[in-house]
């Protein structure tokens, strides 16, 4: 099942959307939003997987589905825990400015709070005050969950999962070391994070999804050059269950809450640093990778930031090729 929200008030409308992307039949008489749905999910579940049905056999009113009028699938949410799951990515930043990886990256997560009180939907324009600050995107996968109880298992934090989606969890690069400095965590150095027009159940994935990862590639592009392809279940040393459940070590989580999985990132065959696309390569997912690797290897990043007018596109597909939750695509616009 795949589900949107169209842009309506303040917490969309929810929409019911076809497996190929093309139709979306209105959902608002199961549940008048997403968050609804998700706060009432052992009812609103089978409602909804049997309309999407319906909709499949063309047997439900329909409507064409335009990613452009979505928000985004939760347009605000109680939270959004953003993790670091592929330490390939913070190694890689940490290596560039000569510091080492401490050992307990490899068995503590990272995870920061991140403003969950309005995200933008996959077509709105990323609104920036100053090129200098360093606008990067960061693509990722994210889940959207119901509650979790603190101390819950990784057994418990799976089965809360409802829904994934797709985040590009837009940062500020050149603001992030003087925030970090201070000791107190991100703030300015996070713009406002897009998701992708639809989430999923994660039934519609099939094999790819193992009850805790995704193992599809996630592919950028800037301006219509490809940035990234890399597998997001490759070089994934914390699966969502495992996110989950240290983000629930020390309080609970209430839903509908998104946890997202960190910048998706590959080591290269020899466990080096991934190599650029058009060196054969998975490339990167996000600006700050590739200009580590050129701090690396030439003592300089080539590789400027997002500037006005720039263009972003974020997807996903299956093995036959087909978009699983649509594109994010975005454009960089003065504020």
């Amino acid at each position: 099942m795949k589900l949107a929200s169209l842009k309506h008030g303040r917490d969309g409308r929810l929409v019911v959307v076809s497996r190929d992307l093309s139709r979306c039949a209105d959902a608002s008489a199961i549940a008048p939003t997403l968050s609804a749905a998700i706060d009432d999910w052992a009812d609103a579940s089978p409602h909804l997987h049997e309309l999407a049905g319906r909709l499949e056999k063309g047997h439900a009113p329909a409507a064409p589905f335009e990613p452009r009028h979505c928000a985004a699938p939760l347009p605000r949410a109680f939270g959004w825990a953003d993790g670091s799951a592929y330490l390939s990515h913070v190694a890689l930043l940490r290596k560039s400015r000569g510091a080492e990886m401490p050992a307990s990256f490899w068995t503590d997560p990272l995870i920061y709070r991140g403003g969950s009180d309005r995200f933008l939907g996959p077509s709105d324009p990323i609104a920036l005050g100053d090129e200098g600050w360093g606008l990067d995107l960061e693509a990722e996968v994210a889940v959207i969950i119901g509650d979790v109880r603190q101390g819950a298992t990784r057994a418990e934090a799976a089965a809360a999962i409802r829904l994934l989606m797709l985040a590009n969890d837009v940062s500020l690069r050149n603001l992030i070391p003087a925030e970090l400095a201070k000791g107190f965590g991100f703030f300015q150095g996070k713009a406002m994070t897009a998701f992708s027009p639809v989430a999923v159940t994660p039934d519609e994935l099939g094999a790819a999804w193992d009850g805790a990862k995704l193992s599809l590639p996630i592919s950028s592009e800037i301006n219509g050059k490809p940035l990234g392809r890399p597998n997001a279940g490759v070089d994934c040393a914390f699966d969502f269950a495992a996110l989950i459940a240290h983000a629930v070590k020390t309080r609970p989580l209430a839903g509908p809450s998104i946890v997202g999985s960190g910048t998706v990132s590959s080591r290269a065959a020899d466990g080096g640093p991934g190599q650029p696309i058009e060196e054969g390569g998975a490339g990167y997912s996000c600006i700050a990778e590739i200009r580590a690797v050129e701090t690396i290897r030439h003592g300089a990043p080539r590789t400027p930031y997002l500037t006005f007018g720039d263009r972003v596109r974020i997807e996903m597909r299956d093995a036959a090729g087909e978009s699983v939750f649509g594109a994010i695509d975005q454009q960089v616009v003065r504020v």
